[in-house]
């Protein structure tokens, strides 16, 4: 079982913590990353695109001219699709994106996300986050402290609005609860940051998106993504 350095807020090393192997230890499979992170995009697509048909577009009841004798092609509506202002043939229709992607597929796709960053050393494992008070400053100094840099994923406990407010505003940094734990935000991110509350300990890892952020707040994307999938 590997094992990384708990660290305190202000960098200094508090001990050593274990990772489950069965969450951090394992073999990705990309394969699998690849169309769980498809879908999770693909059900972000809010699918609202939508063009009139022949039928929907206002006007085009009188036949424009005469069957015969003008020497033009046959024409019985000004709304079909060839005319300025007429139909659109085969265009988009609001329609659902979602791809169905069974529960076994999501759990390793994460655990598999979370080994790679584990064999890159970019966990992070804080003993805990206790900020007096909610100030985006200290949300950065701590991640400075601890030698984030880049993107940061910063997984608080639920509830934790004090720390959700120190980091919310932290440009690169995306911030989640354990339930919202997902493929995609732990691969388009540098580091994982884990306070030792919310480190997955096997079960833990194999949560869904879908719980509710801390009371009081709204979730900010500072990677302008959805994390459900």
């Amino acid at each position: 079982m590997a094992s990384v350095t708990l660290h305190s807020r202000t960098g200094s090393e508090a001990g050593k913590v274990e990772l489950a192997d069965d969450v951090f230890g394992i073999e990705p499979n990309v394969p699998v990353m690849h169309q769980v992170v498809v879908a999770q995009l693909a059900a972000k697509r809010s699918g609202t695109q939508s063009t009139k048909t022949r039928a929907e577009v206002a006007g085009g009841g009188a036949k424009p001219f005469k069957q015969k004798g003008t020497g033009r092609a046959r024409q019985g509506s000004i709304r079909s699709p060839q005319w300025r202002g007429g139909g659109v043939a085969l265009g988009p229709k609001p329609r659902s994106y979602a791809q169905r992607t069974p529960k076994k597929m999501k759990r390793l796709a994460l655990r598999s996300a979370l080994s790679d960053r584990a064999a890159e050393g970019k966990v992070v494992v804080v003993q805990d986050w206790d900020f007096d008070a909610p100030r985006t400053k200290d949300g950065v100094a701590a991640l400075r402290a601890l030698g984030v840099e880049g993107r940061a994923l910063v997984v608080v406990r639920d509830g934790d609005v004090t720390a959700w407010k120190c980091f919310r505003n932290v440009p690169g940094v995306h911030v989640i609860t354990p339930g919202e734990l997902n493929t995609y935000d732990v691969l388009v991110s540098d580091y994982v940051v884990f306070s030792s509350e919310t480190l997955p300990t096997g079960g833990d890892a194999e949560a869904t998106a879908g719980a509710p952020a801390p009371s009081g707040d709204t979730q900010t994307d500072t990677d302008g993504t959805e994390a459900g999938s």
